[in-house]
Protein backbone atom coordinates (compact mmCIF):
# COMPACT_ATOMS: atom_id res chain seq x y z
CA UNK A 1 0.00 0.00 0.00
CA UNK A 2 1.26 3.45 -0.93
CA UNK A 3 0.47 6.81 0.59
CA UNK A 4 -1.72 7.88 -2.35
CA UNK A 5 -3.76 4.68 -2.08
CA UNK A 6 -4.96 5.35 1.48
CA UNK A 7 -8.72 5.73 1.84
CA UNK A 8 -10.98 6.05 4.88
CA UNK A 9 -13.03 2.99 5.86
CA UNK A 10 -16.30 2.61 3.99
CA UNK A 11 -19.08 4.52 5.76
CA UNK A 12 -16.76 6.28 8.22
CA UNK A 13 -17.06 9.66 6.45
CA UNK A 14 -20.47 11.19 5.79
CA UNK A 15 -21.18 14.41 3.90
CA UNK A 16 -22.97 17.06 5.98
CA UNK A 17 -26.55 17.78 4.88
CA UNK A 18 -26.72 21.46 3.83
CA UNK A 19 -30.32 22.54 4.39
CA UNK A 20 -32.08 25.48 2.75
CA UNK A 21 -30.05 25.27 -0.47
CA UNK A 22 -32.76 24.95 -3.11
CA UNK A 23 -35.64 22.69 -4.04
CA UNK A 24 -33.43 20.12 -5.78
CA UNK A 25 -31.57 19.31 -2.58
CA UNK A 26 -34.71 17.82 -1.00
CA UNK A 27 -34.22 20.09 1.99
CA UNK A 28 -34.79 23.52 0.44
CA UNK A 29 -37.45 26.16 1.22
CA UNK A 30 -38.51 25.20 4.79
CA UNK A 31 -35.18 23.40 5.35
CA UNK A 32 -36.80 20.30 6.81
CA UNK A 33 -38.64 22.25 9.52
CA UNK A 34 -42.13 21.92 8.03
CA UNK A 35 -44.67 24.76 7.83
CA UNK A 36 -45.33 27.16 10.70
CA UNK A 37 -45.31 26.22 14.38
CA UNK A 38 -42.97 26.79 17.26
CA UNK A 39 -40.13 24.61 15.97
CA UNK A 40 -40.14 26.16 12.51
CA UNK A 41 -39.22 29.59 13.89
CA UNK A 42 -35.70 30.77 14.56
CA UNK A 43 -35.09 30.54 18.29
CA UNK A 44 -38.14 28.32 18.52
CA UNK A 45 -38.57 25.26 20.68
CA UNK A 46 -39.24 24.77 24.35
CA UNK A 47 -36.92 25.23 27.31
CA UNK A 48 -35.20 22.22 28.89
CA UNK A 49 -37.52 20.39 31.28
CA UNK A 50 -40.72 21.70 29.67
CA UNK A 51 -43.33 18.93 29.31
CA UNK A 52 -45.97 20.66 27.20
CA UNK A 53 -47.72 22.30 30.12
CA UNK A 54 -47.90 19.15 32.22
CA UNK A 55 -46.39 19.67 35.68
CA UNK A 56 -42.67 18.94 35.09
CA UNK A 57 -41.00 16.07 36.92
CA UNK A 58 -38.65 18.35 38.83
CA UNK A 59 -41.71 20.08 40.29
CA UNK A 60 -43.67 16.86 40.92
CA UNK A 61 -40.94 15.24 42.98
CA UNK A 62 -40.51 16.16 46.66
CA UNK A 63 -37.44 18.10 47.69
CA UNK A 64 -35.65 17.21 50.90
CA UNK A 65 -32.55 18.21 52.74
CA UNK A 66 -30.11 21.02 52.41
CA UNK A 67 -26.93 21.55 50.39
CA UNK A 68 -24.43 23.67 52.24
CA UNK A 69 -22.99 26.17 49.74
CA UNK A 70 -19.93 26.81 51.93
CA UNK A 71 -19.08 23.14 52.58
CA UNK A 72 -15.40 22.29 52.54
CA UNK A 73 -14.26 19.02 51.01
CA UNK A 74 -10.86 17.77 52.13
CA UNK A 75 -8.51 15.44 50.28
CA UNK A 76 -7.86 12.59 52.70
CA UNK A 77 -4.45 11.06 53.34
CA UNK A 78 -3.97 8.21 55.80
CA UNK A 79 -0.85 7.94 57.95
CA UNK A 80 0.03 4.53 56.45
CA UNK A 81 0.41 6.06 52.96
CA UNK A 82 3.14 8.37 54.29
CA UNK A 83 5.46 5.36 54.74
CA UNK A 84 6.54 5.74 51.10
CA UNK A 85 8.66 8.79 52.06
CA UNK A 86 12.17 8.47 53.53
CA UNK A 87 13.14 9.65 57.02
CA UNK A 88 13.41 13.40 57.49
CA UNK A 89 11.36 14.36 54.43
CA UNK A 90 9.09 17.39 54.67
CA UNK A 91 5.69 16.24 53.38
CA UNK A 92 3.83 19.18 51.82
CA UNK A 93 0.61 19.32 49.79
CA UNK A 94 2.71 19.94 46.66
CA UNK A 95 4.81 16.83 47.33
CA UNK A 96 1.68 14.69 47.83
CA UNK A 97 0.29 15.80 44.46
CA UNK A 98 3.68 15.39 42.76
CA UNK A 99 4.12 11.81 44.02
CA UNK A 100 0.52 10.88 43.15
CA UNK A 101 -0.71 10.22 46.68
CA UNK A 102 -3.59 12.59 45.91
CA UNK A 103 -4.69 13.95 42.55
CA UNK A 104 -6.39 17.11 43.75
CA UNK A 105 -5.89 19.28 46.83
CA UNK A 106 -9.61 20.28 46.90
CA UNK A 107 -10.26 22.66 49.85
CA UNK A 108 -7.30 21.31 51.81
CA UNK A 109 -5.63 18.14 52.97
CA UNK A 110 -6.64 16.24 56.08
CA UNK A 111 -4.38 13.58 57.53
CA UNK A 112 -6.17 10.69 59.23
CA UNK A 113 -4.65 8.15 61.61
CA UNK A 114 -5.44 4.91 59.78
CA UNK A 115 -2.48 2.51 59.79
CA UNK A 116 1.01 2.68 61.33
CA UNK A 117 3.80 5.12 60.55
CA UNK A 118 7.40 3.85 60.60
CA UNK A 119 9.22 6.91 59.25
CA UNK A 120 10.14 10.20 60.94
CA UNK A 121 8.50 12.98 58.90
CA UNK A 122 7.58 16.64 59.06
CA UNK A 123 4.00 16.72 57.78
CA UNK A 124 2.40 19.96 56.59
CA UNK A 125 -1.36 19.78 56.00
CA UNK A 126 -4.51 21.82 56.56
CA UNK A 127 -6.00 19.51 59.20
CA UNK A 128 -4.96 16.55 61.33
CA UNK A 129 -7.10 14.10 63.25
CA UNK A 130 -6.05 13.55 66.87
CA UNK A 131 -4.96 9.96 66.13
CA UNK A 132 -2.90 11.07 63.12
CA UNK A 133 -1.10 13.73 65.13
CA UNK A 134 -0.41 11.13 67.81
CA UNK A 135 0.91 8.58 65.27
CA UNK A 136 3.23 11.10 63.56
CA UNK A 137 4.66 12.33 66.88
CA UNK A 138 5.04 8.74 68.14
CA UNK A 139 7.22 8.01 65.10
CA UNK A 140 9.39 11.01 66.00
CA UNK A 141 7.96 13.40 63.43
CA UNK A 142 6.25 16.76 63.65
CA UNK A 143 2.96 18.15 62.38
CA UNK A 144 2.40 21.64 61.03
CA UNK A 145 -0.93 23.21 60.08
CA UNK A 146 -0.62 25.12 56.79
Amino acid sequence: MKLHELKPAEGSRKVRNRVGRGIGSGNGKTAGRGHKGQNSRSGGGVRPGFEGGQMPIYMRLPKRGFTNPTRKVYAIVNVETLNRFEDGVEVTPELLIETGVISNEKDGIKVLGNGKLETKLTVKAHKFSASAKEAIEAAGGTTEVV
